[in-house]
């Protein structure tokens, strides 16, 4: 029982927040030093700040909707971030079960009285105009639906540059994660107690 107080209290005496990074291989570090990713540098600069990074390279909406139950219960964040989604899009997964399983995600964390700090995705156009369309048009909607922070696209002025982007052209660099620290912090600390 007095673990449990102490865990409570904890964040009274070390960190102002937890906050639960929920993604795919954006937030994973791929094809880089994971201490070199967004999420670290983050955790790095942010001291009072206890970032947990349970993203996965690969993951889907679906895997990270089954997987959110027991993250929330295991480390009760004041904030979650959703990065999912780029997997769907790449698979070619109907927008519609995306947005489902987005909102399930969102439903959750709200009700374990998380903030939600939702990060939108886009797919290449190749996939179609209006199979991107409705793609971008998931996060929009979420956002009017619910009361979270949208960042409208987390890739913005990173994706389209090659100096940026591993060779790969889907995964940012090492040169990118300071940038996308930058605009995930710029988002998030309004989120914060």
């Amino acid at each position: 029982m007095k673990w449990i107080v102490l865990w409570m209290i904890l964040p009274q005496f070390g960190w102002a927040a937890t906050v639960l990074v929920l993604g795919d291989s954006l937030s994973a570090a791929y094809g880089i030093p994971a201490e070199q990713g967004w999420v670290a540098l983050l955790t790095q600069e942010h001291k009072d700040v206890r970032f947990v990074n349970a993203s996965v390279s690969g993951e889907t909406t679906l895997g990270g909707r089954r997987r959110l139950p027991a993250l929330l219960a295991q480390h009760r964040p004041q904030v979650v971030i959703l990065e999912l989604g780029g997997n769907d899009g790449l698979r070619g997964i109907s927008p519609a079960q995306t947005e489902q399983n987005l909102a399930a995600m969102i439903e959750a964390a709200l009700a374990a009285k998380a903030k939600v700090l939702l990060l939108g995705m886009k797919v290449p156009t190749n996939y179609g105009p209006k199979f991107a369309a409705m793609f971008e048009a998931v996060y929009r909607r979420l956002a009017q639906r619910y009361p979270v922070t949208l960042l409208p696209f987390f890739l913005e002025e990173v994706a389209l540059d090659a100096e940026l982007m591993q060779a790969d052209g889907i995964h940012p660099n090492l040169k990118a994660q300071p940038l996308l620290a930058q605009r995930v912090w710029q988002a998030l600390e309004s989120l914060l107690p």
